[in-house]
């Protein structure tokens, strides 16, 4: 039985972006709880790897903030508090606004026809409700939005505070109908871009995320997750 679970929890990428991935979820969603020991060994054996890529998973996990480790001791589950991850979600939307608004100024002829053609494919991923497939379009959807801004020191922000929040963004699309209510938030968005509104874009980019937030939060909650969440602002 323990072998099946491992198979379902490591399923894709290599061994250390899965475990990552898989640890990562099971922190925000309350599966591990703050402060928990997450010794190597254990870990190791529940994934039925050797201690080496659990060791890099823990560390990126550090890197994440969502695990801590002091010199000499074993890691621990961060308390993500409710004050820091508000910030991180406010600075990504702040982040993504800027993105969109330079997408929509900056982006190429061939550049916004290949962010409109895919994004409109993923409405596919929609009505078959494949969470995993459109959860991976959704990083590809962004990165657009990234690259079209053409500034990189602005891409290596907004990736780096991605990056923060990858887990609480991921476990949006467990909620019912949000991958249809994303499609929508992202067609306001690509609209703008199209019309080459850029106050338009940031706009729709702004409440994209602040959505996002909202929508994390709830998925948390209702799991008594680690990291602490904000109670959702509007509807």
């Amino acid at each position: 039985m323990k072998q099946v679970r491992r198979r379902e929890l490591i399923r894709a990428g290599t061994t250390v972006e899965q475990m990552v991935r898989a640890i990562a979820d099971m922190i925000v969603t309350g599966q591990m709880l703050p402060g928990e020991k997450l010794d190597e060994v254990s870990l190791a054996a529940r994934f039925d790897v050797s201690r080496t890529p659990v060791r890099e998973a823990l560390r990126e996990l550090g890197a994440m903030g969502l695990v801590d480790r002091e010199p000499n001791r074993s890691a621990v589950v961060t308390n993500v508090t409710e004050t820091y991850l508000h910030s991180m979600f406010e600075a990504m939307a702040e982040l993504e606004a800027i993105c969109a608004r330079l997408s929509a100024e900056r982006m190429t002829v061939d550049e916004r026809r290949t962010l409109e053609l895919e994004h409109k494919a993923s409405m596919r991923l929609v009505h078959t409700g494949a969470e995993e497939e459109y959860a991976a379009y959704n990083t590809e959807f962004h990165t657009r939005l990234y690259r079209g801004a053409h500034n990189d020191h602005v891409f290596e922000m907004v990736a780096q505070t991605r990056a923060r929040l990858a887990p609480f963004r991921r476990a949006q699309f467990r909620l019912p109908g949000r991958l249809a209510k994303s499609y929508e938030e992202h067609d306001r968005i690509v609209t703008a871009i199209m019309r080459a509104d850029g106050a338009g874009a940031a706009q729709a980019a702004y409440c994209h995320v602040e959505t996002v937030s909202d929508a994390s939060a709830v998925f948390a909650a209702a799991g008594e997750p680690a990291a602490s969440t904000l109670p959702p602002r509007g509807p």
